[in-house]
């Protein structure tokens, strides 16, 4: 419930920071505004200020600033007004400044984390340790694409179709305008040139871990499970496990082929703590009939705070703000051009559930999360669609070539059918929450 409320609460950060635009440059532009609202739906609040009501209401899943002269209904376009007010409707302005509040929704989200993205970077970002490293395998999953490719544990890859890479960060920036392709690598190996491929049907834009490829990862403990061998064997956070019964564990990874091969027997384990070595003696436990064997520890992920100063942090959120507007716009791309599956659209549940666990973890990791599904929104907001802001955007350009406005008709029936595509977007986005929640 505190993820859900929490992801509620990111989400209408960057509602009211979308309808925020259209209302400062309406009220720059001197149209009447009737209603600033926060949600759709029965209404919760409603406080009357001046010539505006601001509204917040039950269904938290975007929000809408009604202006006199806009729309249908009684002070909508067709509405009669007087001459007085026929000065502030938004249907009688120019069409520059009918363009100018339509796009400042989108707008005031993609200019959002240029604002607080260098905040995060002032206050410090938590980055895996590996995330700055060359980009060489510790582990290839059993199966996976990566190793059905042919790639080994101690690969070191180089490029990544045809593009140079050499940090973990690299091959992640790369495989978003590599998706719906084969995914071409060239990795060294003892000294030696290796051409793999992986087809296109794979899970790229997951990362390097969903093909299969890890990083290397110490056998250290990062936590301790109750009522489990390791704990009750007196194994602590923080202990470097050197060998199990003869056995040399030289990674992370080399720990559940050990534990299988133990099997249900006493066995010494060899460990390192604060640079003395110690040995415990442990079982591991099968919790269930056929399962696997287990000792009840998990990995310490390495991780490092990095800081910048003023100057630093905006330089570095500006990169930042600008990798990720770009990254989603090849990602738009790729969807609609069917290179990118539609199962990677993510709808409300997502959102929620994304904004709602970073909410509980730390600013930083807050502002980032906002900064993301800001331009998310302003993107979405901005595709040529009746209904969304660029459908108006697009009516707007047509008015300026065509020298006259799209007649309501016209326009009715495209928002008709620009609601239609919407709704099926959006039974999509929800299909796909509820399988990833479920799956």
């Amino acid at each position: 419930m505190t993820t859900v409320i929490a992801g509620i609460l990111m989400l209408g950060v960057l509602v009211f920071v979308h309808e925020l635009g259209h209302f400062w440059i309406a009220k720059w532009c001197g149209v009447k505004v009737l209603k600033f609202s926060l949600g759709f739906g029965p209404k919760l609040v409603a406080k009357q200020w001046g010539e505006t009501e601001y509204l917040i209401c039950a269904i938290p899943l975007g929000g809408y600033v009604q202006m006199l002269g806009e729309g249908g209904g009684e002070q909508g376009e067709a509405a009669e007004l007087t001459e007085e007010e026929r000065k502030r409707s938004f249907a009688d302005m120019p069409v520059s400044k009918r363009l100018a509040i339509v796009s400042a929704g989108p707008i005031m989200n993609l200019l959002l984390p240029f604002l607080i993205l260098p905040i995060s970077f002032m206050v410090g970002v938590q980055m895996p340790s590996y995330i700055e490293q060359e980009p060489c395998i510790g582990y290839v999953a059993p199966e996976s694409n990566a190793a059905t490719a042919g790639f080994v544990a101690g690969d070191c890859v180089v490029t990544l179709n045809q593009e140079a890479v050499t940090t973990w960060n690299d091959t992640q920036k790369a495989f978003v305008g590599a998706a719906g392709d084969p995914l071409e690598f060239q990795v060294e190996r003892n000294g030696e040139l290796l051409q793999l491929v992986i087809p296109e049907d794979n899970k790229s834009l997951e990362g390097m871990e969903a093909l299969g490829l890890l990083p290397f990862q110490n056998a250290q403990v990062g936590g301790l499970a109750e009522n489990m061998p390791a704990k009750i064997a007196g194994i602590r956070e923080g202990d470097l496990i050197l060998q199990i019964a003869d056995q040399q564990i030289n990674s992370w990874y080399d720990l559940r082929t050990v534990i299988q091969d133990v099997g249900a027997n006493s066995v010494p384990v060899l460990l390192e703590r604060d640079g003395q070595q110690l040995t415990v003696e442990l079982v591991p436990e099968q919790r269930e009939p056929e399962g696997a064997f287990l000792i009840g520890i998990a990995p310490l992920h390495a991780s490092e705070l990095k800081r910048f100063g003023f100057a630093d942090a905006f330089a570095e959120g500006a990169k930042r703000t600008w990798e990720l507007i770009e990254l989603t716009v090849v990602f738009v791309q790729k969807l609609f051009s069917g290179s990118v599956s539609a199962k990677n659209i993510g709808g409300p549940i997502t959102v929620v559930q994304v904004a709602g666990q970073a909410a509980q973890t730390d600013l930083s990791a807050i502002l980032s999360v906002l900064a993301f599904i800001s331009i998310q929104l302003g993107i979405l907001n901005l595709l040529p669609i009746p209904i969304l802001d660029g459908g108006h955007i697009l009516f707007s350009l047509v008015e300026l070539i065509m020298r006259r406005p799209v007649s309501i008709r016209i326009r009715e029936m495209a928002q008709q059918v620009g609601m239609a595509m919407l709704l099926m977007l959006m039974v999509l986005a929800f299909y796909n929450d509820i399988v990833r929640l479920w799956g």
